[in-house]
């Protein structure tokens, strides 16, 4: 786990996301958990590729992300892909509601993270990358990479 400055232990990233998408506005939320599910993160086992947010009714959902099952665990032992309600005002899910039906977005998790004792999610909204769109960024990172190579070199 990755150690920021202010507090911040990271469990787990969603690279793939920023490869797939383009990111509009990012959120930062907390999430609905259990404890088994707390120490299994403690632990850092947990993955983020291909999970998404939806919105039902006036609750926020994180789906397909996949917290493994602690290994002390007993028969209270959480199921690892279940839906996990994510906590947000209001407002924040109103308008995230109105973006993923008005505008055809998606939200998806960007990281997960402990944040002083708690587990944060940040989310972003995001708009799905063409393949052209994919190339052209890849060329854009490769180029970055060789002029910082070659500076390096000097």
């Amino acid at each position: 786990m990755a150690t920021k400055s202010d507090g911040e232990k990271l469990i787990a990233s969603n690279k793939k996301a920023y490869h797939d998408y383009f990111v509009l506005q990012k959120l930062e939320a907390g999430i609905e958990l259990t404890g088994t599910e707390v120490k299994s993160l403690r632990d850092g086992k947990a993955n983020l590729k291909d999970s998404y947010v939806i919105v039902k009714g006036d609750q926020a959902y994180l789906l397909a992300a996949h917290i493994s099952p602690y290994s002390h665990g007993n028969l209270q032992n959480h199921d690892p892909e279940r839906q996990r309600r994510l906590l947000l005002h209001k407002r924040e899910i109103e308008k995230l509601h109105v973006q993923i039906v008005e505008k055809g977005l998606t939200i998806v998790p960007l990281r997960l993270y402990f944040k002083k004792s708690r587990v944060k999610v940040e989310i972003a909204v995001v708009r799905g990358k063409k393949q052209y769109d994919k190339r052209e960024t890849e060329k854009r990172r490769e180029a970055d990479r060789e002029a910082a190579a070659a500076m390096k070199i000097r």
